[in-house]
């Protein structure tokens, strides 16, 4: 389960930096192959290759994942990123709070609503002043997928303890 959010969260992420490039994603192709295909998600990738998620995130879903840019990867501590590359099992935990079963469209969401990610742990949406979920700007909405959505968002999504 773990495995299938941290790969669909990749997934999203990748789809949604096609959608910015675009305007729109490229439905034939799946969350992964979309996010490698584009520059902005690759510390993403390699996350998702590293929790060994790929190949759950290729799967049928459907997926929604809230995908952090690069840039917001870069905005963590230093040494951050590095470390959670070594601890798979932390690694996992984070890439799937970025997953929430099911296709959820941004015209889905409401002010105040929670859902459930494929970690277990919920995550709250606020729509006042824009979309945001746990306080995380959601800067690009609906790229669409083979397998899912991806929401774009500007920063990484961390779990609670």
């Amino acid at each position: 389960m773990f495995r299938t959010a941290a790969l669909a969260l990749v997934a999203g992420t990748a789809l949604a930096t096609t959608a910015l490039a675009d305007g729109h994603g490229d439905h034939a192709m799946d969350i992964v192959d979309t996010a490698a295909a584009n520059g902005n998600f690759t510390t993403l990738v390699a996350a998702v290759e590293a929790a060994g998620l790929v190949e759950t995130l290729k799967g049928d879903g459907p997926f929604t994942v809230f995908a952090p840019t690069d840039e917001a990867f870069a905005a963590l501590p230093e040494g951050t990123v590095e470390g959670l590359l070594e601890d798979t099992e932390a690694l996992t935990g984070i890439l799937t709070y970025h997953v929430v079963p099911g296709a959820v469209m941004a015209g889905d969401l409401t002010e105040g609503m929670t859902a459930a990610t494929v970690n277990g742990a919920e995550v709250t949406f606020s729509l006042e002043g824009g979309a945001t979920i746990n306080g995380v700007n959601i800067v690009t909405t609906d790229i669409e997928t083979s397998n899912g959505v991806i929401h774009v968002i500007d920063a990484v999504l961390m779990p609670p303890m």
